[in-house]
């Protein structure tokens, strides 16, 4: 049976990004999942459900776990973005055999709020209530903050695809030290499986320092890479091959299939 990897999206997103991914993983004999989030499943244009600003970060791995429950193996749990953190709140509770954070979001407890993360998100945040409500960053603070790599056309290809993100999610991201329900929070020792953490030296909205520090929470089982030519978005920007080629060794290496 083949190693089965679930691709878990990041904000504003859906499964329509790890279209890259998904073609090269399958290459090699990989079976590939990628769900989206719940309540992202809409049309970029149109409104989105008032449901989803009130949606937690829990509530998305809920809906994870259980599908990841339906399978009959363990699976490579591989995240990007908010991705990276559900697949951390997600690898803390159910079997896999590997995590694969990219550009990840960080856990509860690590500082993020630096300059470039504040610019990128102060037009949402000084919205009173964003908490409750969806949420969308503007083109602007998209192409400065993840899709600064591309160019002009691809950046707005990539941004006409983009749905609104669950203003709770962002803030039991951003604001974990008040957010009662602890959300974003993760138990390290609860993460025994191998965990692979990508960071790129350009990105400005998961800085690689910060990156860094998830990948020392998680020291006795991690692998941390530094892509110094890369931004955030490492499933589809130029030279992504190199960093998908790189997490496929790494796979081989610590799968016991291959082992």
């Amino acid at each position: 049976m083949a190693q089965t990897i679930m691709m878990i999206h990041g904000m504003m997103g859906g499964g329509w990004y790890w279209e890259n991914y998904k073609s090269y993983f399958e290459g090699k004999g990989y079976r590939c999942i990628t769900p989206t989030l719940r309540l992202h499943d809409m049309d970029p244009r149109g409104t989105p459900d008032p449901a989803l600003g009130t949606t937690s970060l829990l509530d998305y791995a809920s809906d994870l776990i259980q599908d990841i429950e339906k399978l009959s193996e363990k699976p490579v749990i591989m995240g990007h973005s908010m991705g990276g953190l559900l697949a951390q709140i997600v690898g803390s509770r159910v079997p896999a055999e590997a995590l694969v954070l990219l550009t990840p979001a960080s856990t509860a407890g690590i500082n993020i709020l630096k300059p470039s993360v504040m610019r990128t998100f102060l037009r949402t945040q000084l919205k009173w209530g964003f908490w409750r409500k969806p949420m969308r960053l503007t083109f602007g603070d998209s192409t400065y903050s993840m899709l600064q790599l591309f160019t002009p056309k691809e950046q707005r290809a990539i941004y006409d695809k983009f749905v609104y993100e669950s203003g709770q999610a962002a803030f039991e991201m951003g604001f974990w030290f008040l957010d009662r329900r602890n959300a974003s929070r993760v138990d390290e020792s609860k993460i025994t499986c191998p965990v692979l953490v990508v960071a790129g030296a350009l990105d400005k909205i998961t800085p690689h320092s910060v990156v860094q520090k998830v990948a020392e929470k998680y020291r006795h089982v991690s692998t941390y890479r530094l892509f110094g030519k890369h931004s955030h978005w490492v499933v589809s920007e130029p030279g992504w091959e190199e960093v998908v080629d790189y997490v496929s060794g790494w796979l081989e290496q610590v799968l016991p299939a291959s082992k």
